[in-house]
């Protein structure tokens, strides 16, 4: 009698130790997919929050920059104001340990646009993007937040703010993407992570 009653209990054990591997092997994917998502996601929200620091405290010091050295056309050397943008986001980056691609204070000019390009140093495609639009401007009443482009709004016969429009753009390598695979599913996310600013210019 007692050796069937340990023979069941012996069965019963072995079976529910099954049961909970079977459980785990099951609930271990999603659990990696829900870690990988709560780091994931914070990470891109912190990158979010720096880059919009950056570009405000770059769009700010900017437009208290004299505008007298403003052409509206190609110059053969970067504005004082331009070059303001250039070093705060350039020293923003390093002093947050984020790459910053290897970007030159050498950028494609566009009427009073200027935008600097890097993909270099293994940064994360599409790299590192910097838009300075120093004539942006936006109508007193009915404006709407600024494109990544930085361009300027139709003012629509109101009076226009002239101020500096200041976009970065940086690659950021989800990791999320992957994970999810692991359930079956794909996740469509943005290859860049975006911050835009504006100040109005005080002279």
């Amino acid at each position: 009698m007692n050796r069937c009653l340990k023979s069941i209990l012996r069965d019963r054990t072995a079976d529910e130790r099954g049961a909970q591997i079977v459980e785990f092997a099951v609930a271990l994917p999603l659990l990696v997919v829900f870690v990988v998502g709560i780091f994931d996601f914070s990470n891109a929200f912190t990158l979010k929050q720096r880059l919009t620091n950056a570009a405000r405290d770059a769009a700010r010091a900017a437009a208290s920059d004299p505008s007298s050295d403003l052409s509206g056309s190609a110059t053969t050397s970067n504005p004082v104001s331009v070059n303001d943008v250039y070093f705060i986001v350039d020293n923003y980056l390093a002093a947050n340990n984020l790459n910053d691609c290897g970007i030159t204070s050498s950028p494609a000019v566009s009427g009073l646009t200027w935008t600097f390009n890097a993909s270099g140093s293994g940064c994360t495609a599409p790299g590192l993007t910097i838009i300075v639009n120093r004539g942006y401007y936006y109508p007193a009443v009915g404006s709407t937040s600024p494109s990544l482009t930085c361009a300027a709004q139709a003012a629509g016969g109101q009076t226009a703010i002239l101020s500096t429009c200041v976009s970065i753009q940086y690659g950021y390598p989800w990791r999320f993407g992957r994970a999810a695979s692991l359930l079956g599913f794909g996740a469509m996310l943005p290859q860049t992570i975006s911050a835009v600013a504006v100040s109005a210019n005080e002279t």
